[in-house]
């Protein structure tokens, strides 16, 4: 079964101190937007492995793929 964008959301959430996580998707691809205090200081490659490690084995499993926008609180304007 595929999983739905908030599945995914929760997933990332469950493994990773956010302070908010969107995502958007269709059950294959998604494009997450994922502020949290653990990006700072990081490179984005970095802080792309931190949301592979929250995502875990779903991540070969579930999720076809994953394109993410990760900020800290001070780089994120919401709209």
């Amino acid at each position: 079964m595929l999983p739905t964008p908030e599945q995914v959301k929760d997933y990332i959430a469950g493994g990773l101190a956010c302070q908010h996580v969107e995502v958007e998707g269709d059950g294959q691809h998604f494009f997450a937007t994922i502020v949290s205090d653990a990006f700072e200081g990081k490179r984005p490659i970095a802080r792309h492995q931190l949301v592979y490690a929250a995502l875990g084995d779903r991540m070969r499993a579930e999720i076809h793929a994953l394109s993410m926008k990760t900020l800290t609180p001070a780089e994120w304007k919401p709209a």
